[in-house]
């Protein structure tokens, strides 16, 4: 099993067309009012549908291996191949990253991913994204699993241990919190 997944996409469409708002009016007596909803355009739509079939067999090509939670974070490496020099590589994250969410095979949502931009190349035959995803080290507030793991032995001698301790929750969830200070919890109460 494999815990790096490497994807190839071609350049979706940006941000800037993925999502386009429409105008309809209904009336309210005899009051026209102006209604705005967006949609999803067709050409996104279709990347869509054609990347989530890939990311779904390269997952098991390469033998990829996630269990999917809320707390499990993701680098996504980026070498950008664009056909033009004015191309942003922030406007091409968005889509491939929804279409890998909705395959919920390595993710659950796209809010624990940190993408990263390795390189810029300009290649007007061939223009892709080169994507490699794999876990971050880090777990919550803890750099490593290793400081979870000792902060968690520790934490089984405390008597907030008991009833599900919410403060060791917060921190696998990433959050910053008063009562841990420089890897200690000061809530800390030994069980006698």
């Amino acid at each position: 099993m494999s815990n790096e997944l490497k994807l190839v996409s071609s350049i979706p469409v940006s941000v800037n067309h993925y999502i386009k708002p429409r105008t309809f009016i209904t009336w309210k007596g005899n009051t026209p009012i102006a209604n705005v909803t967006m949609y999803e355009t067709v050409e996104a739509k279709a990347y869509k549908k054609q990347f989530k079939r890939y990311v779904e067999e390269q997952v098991k090509l390469q033998g990829y291996s996630s269990i999917p939670n809320k707390t499990q974070h993701f680098y996504i490496d980026c070498v950008f191949y664009f056909e033009r020099t004015d191309q942003d590589p922030n406007n091409y994250f968005k889509l491939p990253l929804d279409a890998i969410t909705e395959t919920q095979l390595l993710w659950l949502d796209d809010n624990t991913t940190c993408e990263r931009v390795k390189a810029i190349y300009y290649d007007s035959e061939n223009p892709r994204i080169e994507i490699t995803i794999k876990p971050v080290d880090y777990i919550g507030i803890f750099p490593t699993i290793s400081h979870l793991n000792e902060f968690r032995e520790k934490c089984v001698t405390c008597t907030r241990s008991k009833r599900n301790c919410s403060i060791l929750n917060k921190a696998i969830e990433g959050r910053i919190q008063e009562e841990i200070s420089e890897g200690v919890c000061g809530k800390y109460k030994e069980v006698k």
